[in-house]
């Protein structure tokens, strides 16, 4: 016999509400990088079809290139949200799991770094 409340049998397997800022965050995210892949796309298309120098110069303007920052920063965030949610789905194991999601965010934390870094390199000079 169970002389337990549901309450007792349901703690520490659910998210306690913490994942409702998860979910926000996400739709946040996916919200801004709609109007700022425009920039994204002008800039691949600038890559593709005019010079490095033309290239340069638009990417160093201050609205291309804060664009372009805001861009790095919501794509990457929102990659970090999304994978950890495919590995919490995916990896049974909770010594793996808190590995793999470690893992996965200090390689989007270092690539993420790394294009900030390139951008800001062009726009400081």
């Amino acid at each position: 016999m169970n002389y337990r409340s549901p309450l007792a049998n349901a703690q520490g397997l659910g998210s306690a509400k913490s994942g409702t800022y998860h979910w926000w965050m996400q739709r946040v995210t996916a919200a801004a990088l709609v109007p700022l892949t425009y920039v994204l796309i002008r800039f691949l298309d600038l890559s593709l079809n005019a010079s490095f120098e033309e290239t340069l110069a638009w990417v160093a303007t201050p609205f291309p290139g804060i664009c372009l920052i805001a861009w790095i920063v919501a794509v990457f965030y929102h990659s970090a949200l999304g994978l950890r949610v495919v590995v919490e789905d995916y990896i049974a194991d909770e010594g793996m799991k808190i590995a793999a999601i470690w893992m996965l965010n200090l390689a989007l934390l270092f690539l993420a770094i790394t294009a900030l870094i390139s951008v800001l390199r062009i726009l400081i000079g």
